[in-house]
């Protein structure tokens, strides 16, 4: 699958804005499954600062700073992507549930360096926390002795069943046990269950940020700005790696799917954050496109390009 990749997150403030510092985490990444070309960053006003490094996960971070006087700001990224299938094609693994914790907690070997990086995902993060009523809710999925790739996939099954979609129902800040009591929620609060569900029975899972293509119903002409971020998880399976896995739809992610970057949670991959002087109230808008033609971007601001990947 080919497709090209726009992100616009604008800012509009109330008054004065005299300085700001700013992490963008909105470059997607390259994979052994996903190909980034002609990947711009677009800045505005244009940035006196600007440096882009890797974080801890992986993930490419571009800092910048505005120095000058300013009302608004507008940071967009446009991407070319290919996208491949993962490779789950080949997928076999008869490790039990109860034995991949085991794995996890174990004493690791050089050999299994994977296994030791993964357990930085079995523990508490920011919006993540293990809790009795989370494992509670996973274990009729996790019998005794079962397969962990199954007790997953029916696990991802039941939360697509049993919750309902809602955008009005919940913030970054509703807490799990709340997401879990009234059964709605959107694909961050889907993605932050599941982790949560599986870290409190001692499993690795992390947090996946991307974009999947939304089509408009038969007839009607895909609106600009109408796609959206999503959200998903990957689940560490010993001796074989990371299986993905999308709660919201009750599916695993392929072709249609973009990962821009993966964390503990929602606040190691947040877009875009930063401190300001000034600027009182403000007003937020993100337009995301994800189309399948190779038109060339329009032509905007400040434009920059990345560091080659």
């Amino acid at each position: 699958m080919k497709y090209q990749l726009r992100h616009t997150t604008r800012y509009e403030y109330s008054g004065d804005v005299t300085l700001s510092h700013n992490e963008a985490r909105i470059l997607p990444r390259s994979l052994p499954w996903q190909f980034c070309e002609n990947t711009q960053l677009i800045i505005s006003p244009t940035p006196e600062r600007m440096r882009e490094r890797v974080d801890f996960f992986g993930n490419r971070v571009v800092y910048f700073s505005i120095e000058r006087v300013h009302h608004e700001l507008e940071v967009s990224v446009v991407s070319d992507i290919e996208t491949r299938a993962r490779p789950t094609q080949d997928f076999f693994s008869t490790i039990g549930w109860e034995q991949a914790v085991q794995d996890l907690r174990g004493d690791i070997g050089a050999s299994n360096r994977d296994s030791l990086e993964a357990r930085l995902f079995v523990l508490d993060s920011p919006f993540i926390h293990q809790h009795e009523s989370l494992a509670d809710y996973a274990l009729p999925s996790f019998w005794a002795g079962r397969n962990l790739r199954d007790a997953v996939l029916e696990l991802n099954q039941r939360i697509f069943n049993e919750f309902a979609y809602d955008p009005h129902s919940t913030t970054v800040a509703t807490p799990l046990q709340e997401v879990l009591a009234n059964r709605r929620g959107v694909c961050q609060d889907f993605a932050h269950l599941t982790i949560g569900c599986l870290r409190s029975l001692g499993l690795a899972a992390r947090y996946v940020s991307g974009y999947m293509e939304t089509l408009p119903p038969p007839g009607q002409e895909k609106l600009v700005g109408a796609d959206a971020t999503h959200a998903w998880v990957a689940v560490f399976i010993p001796g074989w790696g990371w299986l993905e896995i999308d709660p919201t739809n009750g599916c695993l992610p392929d072709e249609r799917y973009i990962v821009l970057g993966w964390g503990r949670d929602f606040a190691d991959v947040t877009p875009l954050k930063g401190v300001m002087t000034g600027g009182g109230d403000h007003v937020l808008t993100v337009a995301v496109d994800v189309t399948s033609n190779r038109e060339e971007p329009a032509v905007m601001q400040a434009e920059w390009r990345p560091a080659a990947q």
